[in-house]
């Protein structure tokens, strides 16, 4: 039968035709062939663990089901006296029941009713603080059995921990002493996480802000039975355009819920256990602590509620209390966002990114647009900076114009070095992809910023690295050497790969010294900065064949020290080959991937089947576009959600081909979307097959999500694959008219655009097995579930081989362990039959060619 199997060829254009051998074996591959032509596509005998469409869950074999049982590495956080390292226990795989738990989809969030916390969160079940001089352990004691640990944050002076634990009936709070490594609770199951922070610290590292669930709120509100009218809405006449979303708000019940499961009581809460109750009940976003901790700047969120688009961009009020919850100052309301201008530069009129300036005792800081919010209206400013300070009476000073949209802020303080009169103002624009970097004065109205840095986002190798920010009296602020310069860590991409790089920045001369960089063989990248001068660091070190762990670095006497010793979580692939592979599109375009090769093969041993996994990517300079993301010297660290799992079936791996599409100039991307992603695809096949690793008629091409699209458009576009595997993808552009990925166009403004990508318009083109895969739960925009249901029934019209898998319960990414597993069992048995054990291409009629 095996053999009769690696004579059965694919539906080619329609037709079947089979090699000349004797009378027997071609009987028995004519008994294959019915069955790979039966209406249930790919159905064999479900007794032999083979495909089939019975709605049971699988588990594929054991090499297989080790991966995804593998122990999983702590999670480390360091603390803010870089004295500590906080090692989080990661639980295994959550069960299918876990997810079938009630849940709540509404206003773009997902709601456990039971806890009044996000209803998909993970969590840690043991903390252990391991001290970094000696490396001494401590596990934290006192807490309950098979905690469900979340929101951990070390507090400001690094002597506590404080997390919630999540039981099932509620949301608790509490905090662990490091000195004892003991743990207490400080409320009961109240707290209000369904949305933002569950809680902040004050900066005397003994007091909490967190919003709790009402002391006398009522039963949850139940959907009428009968409607008490019709569901409307109603345009006022403007532009609205919103992209596509889900879990939104759909009627007057849902609007109840959401309002029920988000009102909250903010409250103070110190570190033996007191609860204060401050201010009114109200649907709270957040409560933020001045850095002084004498105000709080409390977002509230206020009706109308939309039906278009999630929570971020309902109604809000801004306002400043103190800890009695009194109001102070109002500082914004902040209207419904429908109606906000086209484009990914464009942004909602008023308060933005409204915030405490660190550094100082309690300075607000915004910035406002100037140009009507639009990015395609022509302005020399784009957005302006402004900051109040208590007590937040007169008008607000402006502190900076920028020409390019406002994208984060770095503040200094003077207890951090000798310039607090310092903040680091990054903007970007998303069309050209620039971004820039200003040095500001906040402290010195009227001086102009000085630029720092102007560079594309898309240049990795030119990236100078981020600046180091240290834990402060007054909260997290810039790390400034006595000289007044500042520290930047950066992953360091080369041509060589990343090695990630520690330099010191003069300001005044904006010259940059190397003080380190990570050396081959090992990839190894900073976590922290351990004193004043930078020469003691806290590292992260990994090669190829040994698993990260943590060192402490000096840089001065290269002394390495380690910390942890987290041994490799799947040893049966310790032997498996690396390597970053270099070639070029036929358009000279640079493209790298990383190549895989199963344990003990070598590459003189013939060709392999293989798996290309892909994701692509937009670029408006072709120059940027080859250059290399990741580093040879990584550790090999098999992720059940890639393509790495088929290492263990004998297969080779290309992962992450490069795949740029690029739109130079006046031109977008995507349109010559197509013509660019077979171009790269047949680059990736043609560099594999040159050096005798791959059999060109044994490759497949796979992805998740925007890789799945990237599949379907492969498998209707080209013949270079024998099959595709697309999960949890968007198939019909129509479905998302107002843009997608990077495409700013809508519908109506590049219809040929919209339909020359969407596979589902080609879907009588695909004559390539393809097996899909779908949360039946997706969250994700515009990556309806609905998208694999029409597509897949289209393929079915057009007599395409097609297997169409949804799982319930999963969202955009899978969690349950059933369904990994059930997910890498229809894979592997989907590539073993579509792939490894077809025929050749030289065995089939047709040519093989593009369309």
């Amino acid at each position: 039968m095996l053999a009769a199997l690696r004579l059965v060829t694919r539906k080619h254009r329609g037709s079947y035709t089979l090699p000349h051998h004797s009378a027997t074996t071609i009987a028995a591959a004519t008994l294959v062939i019915s069955l790979l032509a039966s209406p249930s596509v790919f159905a064999t005998s479900p007794q032999r663990g083979q495909m089939s469409t019975d709605a049971v869950y699988q588990v594929p074999g054991p090499e297989l089901t080790a991966l995804v049982d593998a122990p999983t590495t702590p999670a480390v956080a360091v603390s803010p006296d870089h004295e500590h390292l906080l090692l989080m226990e990661v639980p295994g795989l959550n069960s299918i029941a876990d997810l079938a738990q009630p849940e709540l989809r509404i206003a773009g969030l997902r709601i456990s009713p039971r806890t009044n916390g996000p209803s998909r969160a993970r969590y840690f079940v043991g903390m252990t603080i391991k001290r970094l001089a000696d490396g001494a352990e401590s596990i934290i004691n006192g807490l309950p059995e098979s905690p469900r640990i979340g929101n951990v944050a070390w507090s400001p002076d690094g002597a506590r921990l404080a997390f919630t634990i999540t039981r099932d009936q509620g949301i608790e709070l509490w905090t662990a002493d490091v000195a004892t490594a003991t743990a207490q609770r400080l409320t009961g199951a109240r707290v209000n996480a369904a949305y933002g922070r569950a809680f902040s610290w004050k900066n005397d590292s003994r007091t909490l802000v967190t919003r709790l669930v009402p002391s006398e709120r009522g039963a949850m509100p139940q959907a009428s039975m009968v409607p008490t009218g019709p569901v409307i809405q109603q345009t006022t006449g403007k532009n609205a355009a919103a992209r596509t979303y889900q879990d939104l708000l759909k009627n007057a019940d849902d609007e109840a819920l959401f309002e029920h499961f988000m009102t909250s009581q903010a409250a103070l809460v110190t570190v033996d256990g007191h609860v204060t109750e401050i201010g009114p009940e109200a649907l709270i976003a957040s409560a933020v602590p001045s850095p002084d901790g004498l105000f709080l700047l409390v977002t509230r969120i206020e009706r109308p509620f939309s039906y278009i688009v999630p929570v971020s961009r309902f109604p809000r009020r801004i306002d400043v209390w103190d800890n009695d919850g009194v109001g102070v100052k109002s500082i914004a309301a902040l209207p419904l966002q429908e109606e906000l201008p086209l484009g990914f530069d464009s942004v909602a009129t008023g308060h933005r990114s409204v915030g405490w300036r660190t550094g100082t005792d309690a300075t607000l800081y915004w910035v406002e647009a100037q140009d009507g919010g639009d990015g395609r209206a022509p302005a020399e400013v784009r957005d302006r900076m402004f900051t109040l300070a208590a007590p937040f009476e007169g008008e607000p000073t402006a502190v900076a114009d920028l020409g390019l949209r406002f994208a984060g802020v770095r503040w200094s303080g003077g207890e951090s070095g000798s310039d607090g009169n310092l903040a680091l103002v990054s903007t970007r624009w998303r069309r050209s992809r620039q971004t820039r970097t200003w040095v500001v004065r906040p402290d010195s109205p009227g001086s102009a910023p000085t630029l720092l840095w102007d560079r594309s986002q898309e240049d990795r190798y030119g990236d100078p690295g981020r600046p180091i920010n240290q834990s402060g009296a007054l909260g997290s602020v810039l790390k400034v050497a006595d000289d007044g310069s500042l520290f930047l860590l950066g992953q360091g991409a080369s041509p060589a790969g990343n090695r990630p790089f520690i330099d010191r920045l003069d300001l005044n001369t904006q010259e940059t010294t190397r003080l380190w960089r990570s050396e081959a063989p090992y990839y190894e990248s900073t976590v922290a900065l351990l004193d004043e001068t930078g020469n003691r660091v806290l590292t992260r070190r990994e090669s190829v064949e040994e698993p990260p762990n943590y060192f402490v670095r000096d840089l001065t006497s290269g002394n390495l020290q380690q910390i942890t010793e987290f041994t490799h979580p799947t040893p049966q692939l310790a032997n498996v080959s690396k390597e970053l592979t270099r070639y070029e599109r036929a358009d000279g375009v640079k493209l790298t991937g990383v190549l895989y090769l199963p344990s003990g093969h070598e590459e003189g041993d013939g060709p392999l089947p293989v798996l290309m996994w892909a994701y692509p990517r937009e670029y408006k300079d072709a120059s940027l576009a080859g250059q290399l993301t990741d580093s040879p010297y990584r550790f090999v660290r098999v992720s059940t959600g890639g393509a790495l799992p088929m290492l263990t079936q004998g297969w080779a791996v290309f992962d992450n081909p490069s795949l740029p599409i690029i739109g130079e100039g006046d031109e977008e991307p995507n349109d010559s979307y197509v013509d660019q992603l077979v171009a790269g695809a047949r680059a990736a096949i043609d560099v594999l097959v040159e050096r005798g690793i791959a059999d060109p008629e044994r490759v497949a091409i796979g992805g998740h999500s925007y890789g799945a699209f990237m599949t379907a458009n492969l498998l209707a576009h080209s013949d270079l694959f024998r099959a595709g595997i697309a999960r949890s993808g968007a198939y019909n552009r129509t479905l998302t008219p107002f843009g997608f990925q990077s495409e700013e166009r809508t519908f109506w403004q590049a219809p040929e655009i919209y339909f020359a990508m969407s596979p589902f318009m080609h879907a009588d083109k695909v004559n390539e097995p393809i097996l899909m895969i779908h949360g039946e739960a997706d969250d994700n925009s515009g990556t309806f579930p609905l998208q694999s249901r029409r597509f897949y029934s289209a393929l079915k019209g057009h007599g395409a081989l097609a297997r169409l898998v949804m799982l319930p319960h999963e969202s955009h990414g899978y969690r349950a362990r059933e369904s990994i597993l059930h997910m890498l069992w229809e894979q592997s048995e989907f590539l073993k039959r579509s792939v490894e054990f077809a025929p050749g291409r030289n065995e089939m009629t047709g040519d093989g060619q593009e369309r």
